[in-house]
């Protein structure tokens, strides 16, 4: 659940800072008070889009901090995989502090994170529900994944393999499809591609030889300049009466003589001579190599030609040694199926046949799967729709098969919907207005709810369009919602408000310099102020006050559970 959130210099907000409940968490306020402005700060930290003029004016910062509690499986998961600390208790401190330049840095538990790292977490968290989200209703590319998303128990694994099959499929198809040539353009490119491997061939390119090959260059390219250093460093250890070799020689002479006299002078001529040896290896190296890098000139033309000729096969067939000998591979194949080209087009359809098969299968299961939870869904959304005072609707979902494969199977579905006795199901789009779709949508979240793990949703105005008896049952069924999920609304409706069992006021203060949004819970006897305002209007009268009372009296004694 969301325990916390604390919202600094966000748009009119100054600072705020409010502690959420179990269950039902109702906020109410005047239109243009900054409801929205308090859950657009939560999807801002969740990895919503930014906008520079999120920071108050003057402020250099904005800053949204979330505090969840969740224990859940997946939600551990999620943060090992993303090597965020878990803390005890299940306590999720989320953060995004934003910028005047529009530049954020989200946070997990104190760590730095990407905002995708934060998406992947927060769906598993949160679920909002903005106003315009039960639009999306009318779009039925979006029914088939309700559909999925209720039975993903069951297909999640099914969904996978045809995915792969699919991407198989399609790579097959296309490679038929570049396949078929005519018998003039194939000799072609058996001519021109057996070119082209004789000359990758004949190159006998060995991995890793470039580099090396490279190194040499540096080497001979400078040779000059290394055989006058090392002839100077040579000079300077090994030749002439004032050389190292020679000084450090009649040390050891010098030291030899006097070492019976006194134990301890064996150990320091023993380091002394251990020095001359080590600069005599040095030297006869030293001498070695002058030798070998003296007459460097066609040692140095060879690598260079090389290195031309490995550097002229990158700029025509890859851009390393490996993706050259690969290429050459690859077209010594296509050459082998061009010149027994009948026999390579039979097995390649051949191939296609087979996986089509699969996928056929495969659908067909993924479809099978699909109708029988599309006929379990529906029958729950008639049951969530009654309960939102449709009184006699029929909801069901239509399948037809696509002419083609995709990597969602091979189903085309919708749902249909018949909200009057003897009208026939026609698509939502046709049908449904505005408070209709919402309460469908609260219809279609009630029944999820049963299948999902997140625990808090968000409900920004569901209440659109309803009214009377309907905005009753609308409150009736957030509160069976929340008898297993926290759940956060913003409302207008006096009857959904009653059923708070956390009521918070949003109010828009004024100093005639600057304007600010607070927000703050209210006890039951302000709670019982707040319906009247909302029921009232201007003029809350007694008879107002007494109404909001048994309102809320009433909300009491409709709810599933105790908050």
């Amino acid at each position: 659940m969301l325990v916390s959130l604390h919202v600094k210099n966000f748009a009119i907000i100054d600072e705020v800072e409010v502690i959420f409940k179990d269950h039902l968490n109702i906020l109410t306020g005047e239109t243009g008070a900054g409801k929205s402005i308090i859950i657009g700060s939560i999807n801002v930290a969740l990895g919503g889009k930014v906008s520079k003029d999120m920071v108050r004016k003057g402020a250099d910062y904005a800053l949204v901090e979330l505090i969840f509690q969740s224990e859940q499986k997946n939600v551990i998961e999620k943060l090992k995989e993303y090597d965020l600390p878990v803390e005890e208790g299940g306590q999720i401190l989320i953060s995004r502090k934003i910028m005047p330049n529009g530049r954020t840095i989200s946070k997990v538990n104190g760590e730095n994170v990407i905002n995708q790292a934060v998406k992947e977490i927060a769906t598993l968290l949160l679920d909002i529900h903005g106003q315009h989200e039960h639009q999306s209703l009318l779009y039925k590319t979006k029914h088939l994944a309700l559909v999925d998303h209720f039975a993903k128990d069951e297909i999640g694994d099914l969904k996978a393999d045809i995915n792969a099959l699919y991407k198989e499929y399609k790579a097959l198809k296309e490679e038929l499809d570049h396949a078929v040539v005519d018998e003039d353009k194939r000799l072609r490119e058996i001519s021109f591609m057996e070119y082209e491997i004789n000359e990758i061939t004949a190159a006998k390119l060995i991995e890793g030889e470039d580099e090396e090959l490279q190194s040499q260059y540096r080497t001979l390219s400078h040779a000059n300049a290394i055989v006058e250093g090392m002839s100077a460093a040579y000079l300077y250890t090994a030749e002439g009466s004032t050389s190292a070799a020679d000084s450090i020689s009649r040390a050891v002479k010098q030291m030899t003589k006097i070492a019976e006299y006194d134990e301890n002078i064996g150990g320091l001529l023993s380091q002394l001579s251990d020095i001359e040896s080590m600069l005599y290896d040095f030297n006869r190296g030293a001498s070695e190599y002058i030798g070998d890098l003296g007459d460097s000139k066609e040692e140095l033309t060879a690598v260079e030609q090389r290195l031309d000729m490995i550097n002229h096969m990158k700029s025509k067939y890859g851009s390393t040694i490996e993706e050259i000998n690969n290429y050459c591979k690859k077209c010594e194949e296509k050459v082998a199926q061009y010149n027994d080209y009948d026999a390579y087009l039979l097995e390649l359809k051949h191939k296609i046949f087979v996986c089509e098969e699969r996928l056929e299968t495969e659908c067909g299961k993924l479809s099978d799967i699909r109708k029988k939870k599309a006929a379990e869904l529906t029958e729950k959304m008639k049951t969530a729709l009654i309960d939102l005072n449709f009184l006699d609707v029929q909801f069901e979902m239509v399948f037809d098969r696509l002419s083609v494969y995709t990597s969602n199977g091979y189903d085309d579905a919708e749902f249909v919907i018949s909200t009057n006795p003897g009208e026939s199901l026609k698509p939502l789009s046709k049908v449904a207005s505005g408070g209709e779709l919402s309460r469908i949508m609260l219809a279609m979240k009630s029944v999820m709810a049963e299948k999902d793990e997140i625990g808090t949703l968000i409900f920004d105005e569901i209440d659109v369009g309803v009214s009377g008896r309907t905005a009753q049952k609308v409150s009736e069924k957030l509160s069976v919602i929340a008898n297993n999920h926290q759940i956060l609304c913003i409302t207008h409706l006096p009857q959904i408000a009653a059923m708070a069992d956390a009521h918070y006021v949003i109010e828009k203060k004024t100093d005639q310099i600057t304007t600010k949004t607070d927000i703050k819970e209210l006890s039951e006897s302000e709670s019982v102020e707040e319906l009247a305002r909302i029921l009232g209007g201007a003029v809350i009268t007694a008879n107002v006050m007494t109404n909001a009372r048994e309102m809320k009296t009433l909300a009491k004694s409709t709810k599933h559970y105790v908050a």
